[in-house]
């Protein structure tokens, strides 16, 4: 498992804390009564962290990551209900493409940052710079164990109405241990910063970030991730909706990947 670590993570500068604090408090109160109304029930955390030991959140997360994968399906069972639903969700290749990787995720994950870190960067250069194979991403924050997850997401999904998504997506998980144990209220701070970097329209992606503007659409995406079966993260679908697709559950390596894309590409 990914441990964070708090001596070693970047310091948040200090300028830009003092600053923002008064604006991020505000942003930090709105995003958390949103997440309580749209996720109540077992997806609800206490944004309190003091009150679970470190120790204990790293066993929770072990608990639900690992069994993630113990239960990879066979490379030749079709979920033939699934849909893309390209229109209200980012995608990362060619629009066009003959094959789609279907990604249930969840920013603050471990297990995700590691497909994004060890597995990603050889699909995007053999199948996704092709053009033969697009990656269609849907939020599934597990906010009970990851309580900066939901606000991760919702700068995701603010970066991606300013064409900045696959930016974003890369930065997120290339700093999970910067912000994954930060405070809620410091953990936007670092978006911020992050936004900045990207020379994003700062302005439009505060407001977007305080209003918690994607809050309903990342509800949408745990719903039907939910009736599709996805209990865990990361979690993939992969195919079209003519032959099928092919679920994936875990941090998988390249090779599992490629059977079943070489396998789809033949048909």
């Amino acid at each position: 498992m990914i441990k964070d670590d708090f001596e070693n993570a970047p310091k948040i500068n200090e300028k830009i804390v003092k600053k923002s604090t008064f604006n991020v408090l505000i942003i930090t109160i709105i995003l958390i009564t949103g997440i309580a109304a749209f996720f109540a029930g077992s997806y609800v955390s206490n944004f309190n962290s003091d009150k679970i030991s470190q120790e204990e959140l790293e066993n929770a997360i072990a608990k639900v990551e690992l069994k993630v994968l113990e239960k990879q399906l066979p490379t030749n069972q079709p979920t033939l209900a699934i849909k893309t639903s390209l229109e209200n969700n980012p995608i990362i290749g060619n629009p066009d493409a003959p094959i789609t990787i279907i990604e249930f995720s969840d920013f603050q994950c471990p297990f995700c940052a590691k497909f994004h870190i060890q597995t990603l960067p050889t699909i995007m250069d053999e199948y996704i710079n092709k053009g033969t194979v697009k990656l269609v991403f849907r939020d599934f924050p597990i906010q009970n164990i990851h309580p900066n997850a939901v606000p991760a997401s919702i700068a995701a999904e603010c970066a991606n109405e300013q064409g900045k998504f696959k930016e974003m997506y890369h930065m997120l998980f290339k700093k999970q241990k910067e912000w994954s144990n930060l405070e809620t209220s410091y953990a936007i701070v670092s978006f911020n910063q992050y936004a900045s970097e990207m020379q994003l329209d700062e302005e439009k992606f505060n407001l977007c970030l305080k209003n918690g503007k994607y809050i309903e659409e990342i509800q949408k995406d745990l719903n039907e991730g939910r009736t599709y079966g996805v209990t865990g993260t990361p979690g993939f679908f992969i195919g079209n909706e003519k032959i099928g697709f092919v679920e994936l559950k875990g941090a998988q390596p390249f090779e599992s990947f490629k059977k079943i894309i070489n396998s789809q590409l033949d048909n």
